[in-house]
Protein backbone atom coordinates (compact mmCIF):
# COMPACT_ATOMS: atom_id res chain seq x y z
CA UNK A 1 0.00 0.00 0.00
CA UNK A 2 1.37 3.62 -0.66
CA UNK A 3 1.03 6.46 1.04
CA UNK A 4 0.04 10.03 -0.97
CA UNK A 5 -0.76 13.43 0.09
CA UNK A 6 -2.64 15.76 -2.44
CA UNK A 7 -1.77 19.28 -1.24
CA UNK A 8 -5.02 21.32 -2.61
CA UNK A 9 -3.20 24.40 -3.53
CA UNK A 10 0.23 25.28 -4.05
CA UNK A 11 1.92 26.19 -0.63
CA UNK A 12 5.66 25.92 -1.73
CA UNK A 13 6.72 27.45 1.92
CA UNK A 14 4.78 24.42 3.36
CA UNK A 15 6.20 21.77 1.18
CA UNK A 16 9.93 23.06 2.49
CA UNK A 17 8.99 22.75 6.09
CA UNK A 18 7.59 19.52 5.30
CA UNK A 19 10.37 18.23 3.29
CA UNK A 20 12.63 19.39 6.24
CA UNK A 21 10.85 17.88 8.76
CA UNK A 22 10.56 14.38 7.42
CA UNK A 23 14.13 14.51 6.78
CA UNK A 24 14.81 15.03 10.49
CA UNK A 25 12.66 12.19 11.30
CA UNK A 26 14.19 9.97 8.74
CA UNK A 27 10.78 9.78 7.10
CA UNK A 28 11.10 8.96 3.19
CA UNK A 29 9.26 11.83 1.34
CA UNK A 30 9.07 12.79 -2.41
CA UNK A 31 7.52 16.24 -3.94
CA UNK A 32 5.78 16.20 -6.89
CA UNK A 33 4.98 19.40 -8.88
CA UNK A 34 1.65 19.26 -10.57
CA UNK A 35 1.85 23.06 -11.21
CA UNK A 36 2.62 23.82 -15.13
CA UNK A 37 3.14 27.78 -13.81
CA UNK A 38 6.10 27.02 -10.97
CA UNK A 39 9.37 28.47 -10.88
CA UNK A 40 11.37 28.14 -8.21
CA UNK A 41 11.69 25.49 -5.50
CA UNK A 42 13.87 25.71 -2.08
CA UNK A 43 13.51 21.68 -1.92
CA UNK A 44 14.28 18.74 -4.18
CA UNK A 45 11.56 17.92 -6.80
CA UNK A 46 10.74 14.20 -7.41
CA UNK A 47 8.92 14.73 -10.33
CA UNK A 48 8.27 18.09 -12.32
CA UNK A 49 4.86 18.58 -15.01
CA UNK A 50 6.74 20.72 -16.07
CA UNK A 51 8.93 18.01 -17.76
CA UNK A 52 5.58 16.69 -19.39
CA UNK A 53 3.86 20.32 -20.30
CA UNK A 54 4.44 24.14 -18.86
CA UNK A 55 2.33 26.96 -19.06
CA UNK A 56 4.23 29.57 -20.70
CA UNK A 57 4.80 26.79 -23.41
CA UNK A 58 1.07 25.96 -23.82
CA UNK A 59 0.51 30.16 -23.63
CA UNK A 60 3.08 31.31 -26.41
CA UNK A 61 2.44 28.63 -28.71
CA UNK A 62 -1.89 28.49 -28.88
CA UNK A 63 -2.24 31.68 -27.44
CA UNK A 64 -3.80 30.96 -24.21
CA UNK A 65 -4.55 33.19 -21.28
CA UNK A 66 -3.21 31.60 -18.09
CA UNK A 67 -6.61 30.24 -16.51
CA UNK A 68 -7.28 29.06 -20.08
CA UNK A 69 -3.22 27.51 -20.39
CA UNK A 70 -3.99 26.00 -17.07
CA UNK A 71 -6.66 23.74 -17.85
CA UNK A 72 -5.57 22.86 -20.94
CA UNK A 73 -2.14 21.55 -18.81
CA UNK A 74 -4.41 19.58 -16.70
CA UNK A 75 -5.75 17.64 -19.32
CA UNK A 76 -2.97 16.96 -20.84
CA UNK A 77 -1.72 15.66 -17.73
CA UNK A 78 -5.22 13.55 -17.12
CA UNK A 79 -4.17 12.10 -20.66
CA UNK A 80 -1.31 11.23 -20.02
CA UNK A 81 -1.42 9.23 -16.47
CA UNK A 82 -1.05 5.62 -17.52
CA UNK A 83 1.94 6.77 -19.30
CA UNK A 84 4.22 9.57 -17.83
CA UNK A 85 2.31 9.45 -14.54
CA UNK A 86 2.53 5.63 -14.41
CA UNK A 87 6.13 5.37 -15.31
CA UNK A 88 7.38 7.66 -12.80
CA UNK A 89 5.39 6.24 -9.84
CA UNK A 90 7.11 2.95 -10.12
CA UNK A 91 10.16 4.16 -8.83
CA UNK A 92 8.80 4.74 -5.56
CA UNK A 93 8.58 1.95 -2.63
CA UNK A 94 5.09 1.33 -0.29
CA UNK A 95 5.92 3.30 2.34
CA UNK A 96 7.63 6.56 0.35
CA UNK A 97 5.52 9.51 1.22
CA UNK A 98 4.86 11.42 -1.80
CA UNK A 99 3.53 14.89 -1.56
CA UNK A 100 1.68 16.73 -4.70
CA UNK A 101 2.10 20.16 -5.15
CA UNK A 102 -1.15 21.33 -7.15
CA UNK A 103 -1.96 24.63 -8.59
CA UNK A 104 -3.89 27.34 -5.99
CA UNK A 105 -6.61 27.77 -8.56
CA UNK A 106 -10.19 26.55 -6.63
CA UNK A 107 -12.24 25.72 -10.03
CA UNK A 108 -9.82 22.31 -10.20
CA UNK A 109 -11.04 21.10 -7.01
CA UNK A 110 -14.35 22.12 -7.21
CA UNK A 111 -15.62 22.64 -10.91
CA UNK A 112 -13.82 20.47 -13.17
CA UNK A 113 -12.91 16.92 -13.13
CA UNK A 114 -9.52 16.86 -13.63
CA UNK A 115 -8.14 16.58 -10.39
CA UNK A 116 -10.84 14.33 -9.54
CA UNK A 117 -9.77 11.91 -12.38
CA UNK A 118 -6.23 11.93 -11.02
CA UNK A 119 -7.25 11.09 -7.42
CA UNK A 120 -9.27 8.06 -9.03
CA UNK A 121 -6.37 6.92 -10.61
CA UNK A 122 -4.56 7.01 -7.96
CA UNK A 123 -7.08 4.93 -6.14
CA UNK A 124 -7.68 2.09 -8.64
CA UNK A 125 -3.56 1.47 -8.25
CA UNK A 126 -4.62 0.55 -4.45
CA UNK A 127 -2.56 3.76 -3.37
CA UNK A 128 -3.93 5.59 -0.18
CA UNK A 129 -4.73 9.71 -0.60
CA UNK A 130 -5.90 12.39 1.76
CA UNK A 131 -6.40 15.81 0.34
CA UNK A 132 -4.74 18.86 2.04
CA UNK A 133 -7.04 22.29 1.62
CA UNK A 134 -5.30 25.28 2.73
CA UNK A 135 -6.81 28.11 4.44
CA UNK A 136 -5.62 31.58 4.86
CA UNK A 137 -5.40 33.04 8.86
CA UNK A 138 -5.12 36.14 7.31
CA UNK A 139 -9.01 35.84 5.74
CA UNK A 140 -10.31 34.32 8.70
CA UNK A 141 -11.06 37.99 10.29
CA UNK A 142 -14.78 37.44 10.50
CA UNK A 143 -17.65 35.13 10.54
CA UNK A 144 -18.34 36.19 6.46
CA UNK A 145 -15.01 34.55 5.57
CA UNK A 146 -15.02 32.03 7.77
CA UNK A 147 -18.52 30.75 5.93
CA UNK A 148 -16.92 31.45 2.65
CA UNK A 149 -13.22 29.82 3.19
CA UNK A 150 -15.04 26.50 4.68
CA UNK A 151 -17.73 26.51 1.78
CA UNK A 152 -15.28 26.32 -0.49
CA UNK A 153 -13.10 23.80 1.11
CA UNK A 154 -16.59 21.56 1.76
CA UNK A 155 -17.06 22.15 -2.16
CA UNK A 156 -13.39 20.39 -2.92
CA UNK A 157 -14.57 17.49 -0.38
CA UNK A 158 -17.30 16.67 -2.47
CA UNK A 159 -15.90 17.00 -5.49
CA UNK A 160 -12.73 15.02 -4.73
CA UNK A 161 -14.75 12.54 -2.46
CA UNK A 162 -11.03 12.26 0.05
CA UNK A 163 -10.14 12.11 3.19
CA UNK A 164 -9.55 15.79 3.77
CA UNK A 165 -7.57 17.69 6.19
CA UNK A 166 -8.66 21.34 6.52
CA UNK A 167 -5.32 23.66 7.80
CA UNK A 168 -5.27 27.26 8.78
CA UNK A 169 -1.72 28.15 7.52
CA UNK A 170 0.11 31.19 8.41
CA UNK A 171 -0.64 31.33 11.95
CA UNK A 172 2.65 32.79 12.34
CA UNK A 173 1.60 36.39 11.05
CA UNK A 174 -1.43 36.37 13.14
CA UNK A 175 -1.02 39.20 15.56
CA UNK A 176 -4.36 38.71 17.73
CA UNK A 177 -4.65 34.75 17.83
CA UNK A 178 -8.44 35.31 20.11
CA UNK A 179 -9.63 37.15 16.92
CA UNK A 180 -8.72 32.60 15.06
CA UNK A 181 -9.37 30.64 18.12
CA UNK A 182 -12.87 32.21 17.50
CA UNK A 183 -13.56 29.99 14.46
CA UNK A 184 -11.49 26.61 15.38
CA UNK A 185 -13.79 25.48 17.99
CA UNK A 186 -17.00 27.73 17.33
CA UNK A 187 -20.18 27.95 18.86
CA UNK A 188 -23.02 27.98 16.56
CA UNK A 189 -25.52 30.54 18.12
CA UNK A 190 -22.39 32.79 18.32
CA UNK A 191 -21.69 32.57 14.44
CA UNK A 192 -25.26 32.58 13.82
CA UNK A 193 -25.67 36.02 15.57
CA UNK A 194 -22.78 37.58 14.25
CA UNK A 195 -23.45 36.35 10.28
CA UNK A 196 -27.35 37.67 11.18
CA UNK A 197 -25.61 41.19 11.85
CA UNK A 198 -23.54 41.55 8.69
CA UNK A 199 -26.33 39.95 6.26
CA UNK A 200 -29.50 41.20 5.47
CA UNK A 201 -32.57 40.00 7.58
CA UNK A 202 -34.27 37.90 4.30
CA UNK A 203 -30.85 35.88 4.93
CA UNK A 204 -31.60 34.61 8.17
CA UNK A 205 -32.94 31.08 6.91
CA UNK A 206 -29.75 30.50 4.74
CA UNK A 207 -27.46 31.68 7.64
CA UNK A 208 -28.73 29.06 9.63
CA UNK A 209 -28.46 26.12 6.94
CA UNK A 210 -25.03 27.49 6.50
CA UNK A 211 -23.65 27.30 10.29
CA UNK A 212 -25.36 24.15 10.15
CA UNK A 213 -23.76 22.40 8.04
CA UNK A 214 -20.33 23.88 8.70
CA UNK A 215 -20.61 23.75 12.43
CA UNK A 216 -23.00 21.66 14.22
CA UNK A 217 -22.67 18.82 11.83
CA UNK A 218 -18.84 19.02 11.75
CA UNK A 219 -18.54 18.74 8.18
CA UNK A 220 -15.25 21.42 8.36
CA UNK A 221 -12.71 21.64 10.68
CA UNK A 222 -9.21 23.72 10.94
CA UNK A 223 -6.18 23.01 12.01
CA UNK A 224 -3.72 26.14 12.65
CA UNK A 225 -0.54 25.74 11.79
CA UNK A 226 2.24 27.56 12.36
CA UNK A 227 5.59 26.87 10.82
CA UNK A 228 7.56 28.68 13.13
CA UNK A 229 7.06 25.27 15.41
CA UNK A 230 8.04 22.24 15.13
CA UNK A 231 5.12 20.80 17.19
CA UNK A 232 2.87 22.37 15.04
CA UNK A 233 4.14 20.97 11.68
CA UNK A 234 4.18 17.55 13.77
CA UNK A 235 0.21 17.54 14.76
CA UNK A 236 -0.44 18.47 11.18
CA UNK A 237 1.61 15.50 9.69
CA UNK A 238 -0.13 13.52 12.46
CA UNK A 239 -3.52 14.28 11.77
CA UNK A 240 -2.69 13.40 7.82
CA UNK A 241 -1.23 10.50 8.73
CA UNK A 242 -4.25 9.04 10.39
CA UNK A 243 -6.23 9.87 6.95
CA UNK A 244 -3.86 7.97 4.86
CA UNK A 245 -3.29 5.08 7.59
CA UNK A 246 0.67 5.70 7.55
CA UNK A 247 3.19 3.03 9.30
CA UNK A 248 0.18 1.05 9.72
CA UNK A 249 1.45 -1.78 7.65
CA UNK A 250 5.00 -1.30 8.72
CA UNK A 251 6.72 -4.35 11.11
CA UNK A 252 6.55 -4.05 14.49
CA UNK A 253 10.16 -3.63 16.54
CA UNK A 254 10.63 -5.73 19.81
CA UNK A 255 12.85 -4.96 21.84
CA UNK A 256 14.73 -7.66 23.88
CA UNK A 257 14.62 -6.22 27.55
CA UNK A 258 15.88 -8.45 28.91
CA UNK A 259 19.53 -8.65 27.19
CA UNK A 260 19.44 -4.53 27.91
CA UNK A 261 19.12 -5.80 32.04
CA UNK A 262 21.83 -8.46 31.33
CA UNK A 263 24.03 -5.22 30.05
CA UNK A 264 23.09 -2.94 33.19
CA UNK A 265 24.41 -5.42 35.46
Amino acid sequence: MHNWLLVLQAVSTYCSSLYQHCETLGRSIHIVNLDPAAENFNYPVAMDIRELISLDDVMEELGFGPNGGLSYCMEHLEENLDEWLAEELDNYLDDDYLVFDCPGQIELFSHVPMLRNFVEHLNRKNFNVCGVYWLDSQFITDVTKFVSGCMASLSAMVQLELPHVNILSKMDLVTNKRDVENYLDPEPRFLLSELNEWMAPWFKKLNKSLIEEVVEYSMVSLIPLDLRKESSIQYALAQIGNCIQYGEDADVKIRDFDADNDDDA
